[in-house]
């Protein structure tokens, strides 16, 4: 699985970073957030999918390779 990330959708809510820091970071400037790892370990998809799922702006997906 890849995370992909819309940040140009993303409303710096920080819900991500929340639910799976290991994943997702926001910046300094804007709180815009981007990806760390695009193929996170199985043991964090968990994570993943409820950043997905809680992001107020459905700006990441889960994308099957």
């Amino acid at each position: 699985m890849r995370v992909e990330l819309d940040e140009p959708k993303c409303v710096a809510s920080g819900q991500c970073v929340m639910a799976a820091p290991e994943v997702f970071d926001q910046r300094d400037e804007d709180g815009i957030a981007f990806v760390l790892d695009e193929k996170p370990p199985a043991d964090l998809l968990e994570d993943v999918r409820e950043a997905v799922a809680i992001c107020p702006a459905a700006a990441i997906r889960l994308v099957d390779q």
